[in-house]
């Protein structure tokens, strides 16, 4: 009796497995943690640490010595939006059938554009920040629809066009950043007050964390991407195009516009991030020396998050908290590195869900087939 229950509820976890995106998700998630706590084990360290570290993270409570501080929580949230937003980079391109890797770059192009905006333009209250972010935004679209056109009109490859936009991205940052009057050989002179994405509530509220504004942006967009691609005639055509191109093609749909506009949306979620970061997040323009790899990640959230826009939300979530804990972990005597194995290795146990349904599929029939000669 014992061994038919235990088959039947093995038979309901494949079944939800073989279904359920999200379902699959969870568990490479948990299979990452698991994988991340024996290694911890294995070079002698208390994995206990790691959990103390989310724990502080999600909660602000301190498990070592009982004290609580919510500061840990606005900036787990201020982690989380960069990851959400080029998440939402990584994931709109792939609903049109495209592979946007150039996120980094469309980031970056957004990040140095706010900083000019920020430090050049007239600092009248409001109008000062929603420009910035505004023409970041706009930079980043820029940035990914000329691949997108590319891609569209004369068939080069949105991977080669991304790569290597990447680093025109990133050095053009320098060039510009160092003709900003006042930068030095790492920053730039101090954003005015107007340029500010902080706002005091949030700062009082969460004991001076650096959460702003940009939430409540990234917040919107979650709405934003949901409601264009499965609420709108644009988000169909997207879609269409991404299932087939020819067939979308003699439906009506413009796939050329349809691929060109996606790559925009796409680099300009990329753009928007870069923004917040610049202005939420630091108080000066940085002339950076490399990557922040949040473009990079967010290829990450998309493939935790399904390309969907709840499933990228908590994957963006689940990457910030990591990002978060990972100075907490170093007083845990946990190495900080370990949060780039656990990111590491949900990826790589994301990249197997196929393999693993194909696993879960046959392994079903087996045993169907064990009970027909056993019937």
């Amino acid at each position: 009796m014992s061994d038919m229950v235990q088959t039947k509820k093995s038979g309901k976890l494949s079944s939800l497995l073989l279904r359920s995106d999200g379902a699959v998700s969870v568990m490479v998630v948990l299979l990452g943690f698991i994988v991340a706590t024996l290694l911890v084990m294995l070079v002698g360290r208390n994995p206990s640490g790691i959990y103390k570290a989310l724990v502080q993270v999600l909660t602000g409570f301190n498990l070592n010595n009982g004290k609580w501080n919510i500061r840990y929580v606005g900036e787990w949230l201020t982690y989380s939006v960069p990851y959400i937003l080029c998440g939402f980079t990584m994931a709109f391109a792939s609903r049109a059938g495209l592979f946007n890797i150039g996120g980094e770059g469309q980031y970056i192009i957004g990040m140095t554009v706010a900083q000019v905006v920020a430090l050049l333009f007239p600092a009248v209250p409001f109008v000062h920040v929603a420009l910035a972010v505004l023409l970041a935004t706009v930079a980043g679209a820029v940035w990914g629809g000329v691949v997108g056109f590319l891609k569209a009109k004369f068939e080069v490859s949105e991977v080669v066009a991304t790569i290597m936009l990447n680093y025109v991205a990133l050095y053009l940052s320098r060039i510009i950043t160092k003709a900003i009057p006042g930068t030095n050989t790492y920053k730039t002179v101090n954003f005015p007050e107007t340029a500010s994405l902080h706002i005091g509530f949030l700062s009082k509220l969460t004991n001076g964390s650096m959460l702003n504004a940009g939430f409540f942006i990234a917040i919107l967009c979650i709405v934003i991407y949901w409601f264009v691609l499965d609420k709108t005639n644009v988000g169909f055509g997207l879609r269409a195009t991404g299932y087939n191109k020819d067939a979308a093609r003699a439906s009506g749909i413009p796939v050329i516009a349809s691929i060109t506009i996606a790559m925009a949306i796409s680099g300009a979620y990329a753009g928007l991030g870069g923004g917040i970061v610049a202005l939420g997040s630091f108080k000066y323009g940085r002339l950076i020396s490399g990557m922040d790899n949040y473009g990079f990640t967010g290829i990450a959230v998309a493939l935790v998050g399904n390309n969907k826009a709840s499933g990228i939300a908590f994957a963006g979530l689940l990457f910030g908290m990591l990002q978060a804990a990972q100075p907490i972990m170093q007083t845990n005597k946990i190495p900080k590195e370990i949060t780039f194995i656990i990111q590491g290795l949900v990826v790589v146990f994301i990249s197997l869900k196929t393999g693993l349904r194909l696993f879960i599929a046959w392994n079903e029939k087996r045993k169907a087939a064990k009970l027909a000669e056993a019937v």
